[in-house]
């Protein structure tokens, strides 16, 4: 019997471009634990060419998120300071009567120092030791495919289980903040 592959969307900081590749080259290619959809995989810049956010988040909705399950933000050292990482996911906690959000996932890319993640994925994380649950996980890089398929499904699980508990306001990054 062979394993369900969901698709799933990658957001990334595009100077972490080799670590992404390869991270999609072991569990989607080598290890089939999912099927990848990415805004700028293999590409040297971002590709919807605009300022205008509503364009751009109606765009991502349409060409990537709409048939993905899961969004995974590969956090490295400076994606927390991208605006398109934001958009994404934003895009990807959005939900309503006809709309169902993504399962949202964090995995620390290997140049990760403790450098912080997106502002937007921290509200979605556990703020304190008094609060129970929370809609989205952050995890150092797998070593085995069992565990990111283990924490993908989870995160399936939490688009209906734990929806109430997303928080995604309105407003989103106008530029990019200044990493050093």
């Amino acid at each position: 019997m062979s394993e369900v592959r969901h698709k799933v969307f990658i957001s990334y900081h595009h100077d972490d471009q080799d670590e992404v590749e390869e991270f999609i080259e072991t569990f989607d290619h080598e290890r089939k634990v999912f099927i990848t959809r990415a805004l700028g995989v293999g590409m040297e810049q971002d590709i919807i060419d605009s300022d205008d956010t509503d364009y751009v988040m109606r765009r991502i909705r349409e060409l990537y998120l709409k048939d993905s399950t899961v969004t995974i933000v590969l956090i490295g050292k400076c994606t927390w300071a991208r605006r398109y990482v934001d958009w994404e996911v934003q895009a990807s906690l959005r939900h309503g009567e006809r709309v169902t959000p993504n399962g949202l996932l964090g995995i620390k890319l290997p140049n990760y120092k403790n450098n912080g993640n997106p502002d937007r994925l921290n509200m979605n994380l556990k703020q304190d030791e008094k609060q129970e649950d929370c809609y989205a996980r952050v995890i150092n890089y797998p070593k085995r495919k069992d565990t990111l398929a283990y924490l993908i499904e989870d995160a399936i699980h939490a688009r209906t289980s734990r929806a109430p508990l997303i928080m995604n306001p309105r407003d989103r990054f106008k530029y990019n903040k200044t990493c050093p």
